[in-house]
């Protein structure tokens, strides 16, 4: 009976579409939750995912093939660090149309969702039908130092694709298939500067708290409109962060519709983190527009932060924001990464002579990942669908790690914590979830070739040591394609 009961608690009142964040609601929530820790586990217990290949059964020799020849074309470390390069080369050697052709068919072809609503769709299709599901990435950013791309106009374009974004992504919803909790990602600085950012990031640092920049007075600068004057930035850059805070305010104002409407057509913002000297400011901005959009009487969290486990402050940061939140009585979601800027991180703060910010190896990052999320599974198993996590990791171990607490924790597999991935990689742990019936999803940029692929350059760059660490899912793809190849008739997935 208790088993019983645990399901139906599980498949109603732990929805987070369902959580009203009322106090009755509150009461309930930790009554069912007192009676279902008496229940027995699940029938055999937990299950370990199967990360050998099997799902590779699910997808054509065609798509295996060219992932395949990706990946091994992007651990190769000359075309990683000369993408640009070649790719102005291919251009004048073999033409626009045939060097664009190539491309499709291969990198942006691998990675890249389309560059229209229906390219978009028909891969998002695609996914749902393997049991996954679209985290939508406007491939558009401000480089740090960049001098290229200025002025207020450049950032208003970045908001007006944040807002066809917004809108593509709820339009989803009609396709096919399990939707689940609409998420897109957003990056802050292409809609703020990074100068602006460092500026603020130099006094958020200092000793004391200024109450000029704390959140609530942001928020409401952001809710009210008015302009909001900081006495250390001068006029350019007091009008330049107006600007960008309404830019914020009109991307989140529209991802809720009003709760009376249809609370699944609701899109939760993702913001990346990024460098250690912008990271204060966007935890800033983020904590703002929590203020104004994490209620949990509406639905929140609607803004999640991501935290860096490469960095070793993180594990302290992330424990003192998720308190605060509670205290406060907010809706607290959190993407949690390894980190894909080590190398300059490292190379700036030698530079600068400084401490270095991140961990001291790879063994000491997968330490701090492995206690951050285990931080963050109390946290979710304590206040319920008011705290969300995604798991965004290519690590089998840590990916075994969440599942195994899930289950001990009693976390329902569709509930506020989901895994998330690059779109054409890992796709044998992506595939293996998401046919166990956990919530995976696939960060999906999409655009025009002149958009992406100077994007996708620039994130191999940043994620070299992803990149070199696909040996396993290119030694599972060889395997699959040899099968295949040698007729040795269809793989029985575990």
């Amino acid at each position: 009976m208790l088993h019983a009961f645990s399901n139906l608690f599980n498949n109603t009142i732990f929805s987070p579409l369902t959580w009203c964040g009322s106090g009755e609601g509150l009461l309930m929530l930790r009554t069912c939750r007192a009676l279902c820790s008496q229940a027995s586990p699940s029938p055999g217990g937990w299950q370990p995912p199967n990360f050998d290949g099997g799902a590779f059964h699910l997808k054509g020799t065609g798509e295996l093939t060219r992932a395949l020849l990706v990946l091994r074309l992007c651990a190769w470390p000359p075309l990683v660090t000369h993408g640009l390069a070649l790719q102005a080369w291919s251009q004048r050697l073999l033409g626009s149309r045939l060097s664009g052709a190539l491309l499709r068919a291969s990198i942006y072809g691998q990675f890249v969702a389309g560059e229209t609503a229906e390219e978009v769709t028909g891969c998002v299709q695609q996914l749902k039908t393997l049991g996954l599901r679209p985290l939508l990435a406007v491939p558009t950013e401000e480089e740090p130092d960049s001098a290229v791309k200025t002025g207020e106009a450049w950032y208003e374009g970045n908001l007006r694709a944040m807002l066809r974004c917004v809108d593509l992504s709820r339009g989803l919803l009609e396709t096919p298939g399990r939707t689940g909790d609409i998420l897109m990602q957003l990056k802050i600085t292409a809609l703020a500067s990074t100068q602006l950012c460092k500026e603020l990031t130099s006094w958020v640092r200092r000793p004391g708290d200024s109450l000029e920049l704390s959140p609530k007075r942001l928020a409401e600068a952001m809710d009210s409109g008015r302009d909001l004057q900081v006495s250390f930035l001068n006029t350019e850059q007091n009008r330049h962060l107006q600007a960008s805070l309404s830019r914020l305010h009109r991307v989140v104002q529209v991802t809720p519709l009003p709760w009376s409407a249809c609370p699944a057509q609701h899109v939760r913002l993702l913001v990346d983190a990024e460098y250690t000297s912008l990271n204060p400011t966007l935890s800033l901005l983020v904590a703002a527009l929590a203020v104004r959009w994490n209620s949990p009487r509406e639905g929140g969290p609607w803004v999640w932060n991501t935290y860096q486990a490469y960095l070793k402050d993180t594990y302290e940061r992330l424990r003192r924001d998720a308190g605060a939140a509670d205290r406060a009585g907010l809706a607290f979601g959190v993407k949690l990464v390894r980190g894909a800027y080590l190398d300059k991180e490292r190379e700036l703060a030698r530079l600068q002579g400084t401490e270095d910010p991140t961990q001291p190896d790879y063994e000491a990052t997968n330490q701090s990942y492995s206690r951050c999320l285990e931080l963050m599974l109390n946290h979710v198993a304590h206040r319920g669908p008011t705290c969300h996590l995604m798991v965004a990791s290519h690590n089998e171990e840590s990916v075994r790690q969440a599942t195994k607490r899930m289950w001990e924790l009693d976390i329902p597999l569709d509930g506020p914590i989901c895994f998330g991935q690059l779109l054409g990689m890992c796709d044998h742990v992506s595939l293996a979830l998401g046919q166990a019936g956990y919530a995976v999803y696939k960060s999906i940029p999409y655009g025009s070739l002149e958009e992406v692929i100077p994007y996708l350059i620039r994130r191999a760059q940043e994620n070299r040591s992803v990149l070199r660490g696909a040996r396993r899912e290119r030694e599972l793809l060889s395997q699959e394609l040899r099968r295949r190849l040698l007729g040795r008739g269809l793989r029985v997935p575990h």
